[in-house]
């Protein structure tokens, strides 16, 4: 039953709400595990509704700067209203959050909140040097320690999830992405993956609840460091010798430091597209990894 519940098991607990709430729509007791308030949601949701959440729109709204009146931004303002989104990019700032967290908690039917994305890779307001040349440092705690930094002031801005670590390998240097990873060696990069995952989350899951973490994404399932000629959105054709003993072992140790979220490369792996890989998506990671977020 957990993959069910991974679309709102991160949001039902952002937002305290009253006892008459709770009494109206039980799956808003606090009083209630995550996963009994997670079960009586459930059930109440459409199919569309369901689908929605997993519907992540970029932030062109008027809340964060000028947008176009009408159109695509009118037609988003009634998606969120109809629950058919369940997070947003490049949406910054307590005011201009709290903006669309409002029409998500108060003007839909079941008031889930939104999950706000942002790319926070080396530092939020505080910048830390580039992951790559953190990377050459080998001091995994001052990494550590930039990580926590970046969720302390991206979490009090109203983010609650970043797109890193990069745990990339990265294999040409041509390829314009070398600068968001720890460079060319697996076991630095199982290393730094691992450090990074626990400076934004915290040491433990539950840490994942307290006001200055954010969820972590390890990125890009798999082999985005390979592609041909350093281009992005080519195709990767490696053996599984390089695959397993230079590509995964980062993407493990950051599942052992209990990542919660992994996003997909955008490449073919072997004639088969990453995305649509069941050998990468259901043999690996869900299979052999026991990753469940």
């Amino acid at each position: 039953m957990k993959n069910k519940k991974i679309i709102i098991i991160g949001v039902l607990s952002l937002f305290t709400v009253g006892n008459m709430n709770a009494q109206k729509k039980p799956y808003l007791d606090k009083n209630k595990t995550v996963e009994q308030r997670i079960d009586l949601l459930l059930p109440l949701m459409t199919l569309e509704e369901k689908v929605g959440q997993m519907n992540q729109y970029n932030g062109f709204w008027d809340v964060t700067g000028p947008a176009p009146k009408g159109g695509t931004a009118e037609l988003k303002y009634e998606h969120l209203r109809k629950g058919l989104v369940g997070s947003m990019l490049t949406v910054r700032g307590v005011k201009e959050v709290r903006a669309v967290q409002k029409i998500a908690v108060e003007e839909t039917r079941l008031g889930i909140p939104l999950i706000i994305g942002f790319d926070v890779i080396h530092g939020y307001k505080t910048l830390s040097p580039i992951p790559l040349a953190e990377a050459a440092s080998w001091d995994l705690e001052a990494i550590k320690k930039s990580a926590a930094i970046a969720a302390d002031e991206a979490s009090a801005s109203g983010i609650n999830w970043t797109f890193g670590p990069n745990v990339d390998v990265a294999n040409d240097a041509r390829w314009g992405r070398v600068m968001e990873g720890a460079g060319e060696d697996p076991y630095l990069g199982s290393k730094i993956g691992y450090a990074r995952v626990k400076g934004f989350q915290g040491e433990t899951i539950a840490d994942l609840a307290k006001v200055n973490t954010i969820a972590a994404c390890a990125k890009h399932f798999a082999a985005y460091g390979y592609v041909e000629a350093g281009l992005e959105y080519n195709i990767v054709d490696i053996s599984n010798s390089k695959l397993y003993n230079s590509v995964l072992p980062p993407f493990e140790a950051a599942v052992e430091a209990g990542v919660r979220t992994f996003m997909n490369s955008f490449n073919t792996l072997n004639g088969v597209p990453a995305t649509g890989s069941a050998f990468l998506q259901r043999d690996i990671l869900k299979g052999k990894w026991k990753f469940d977020g």
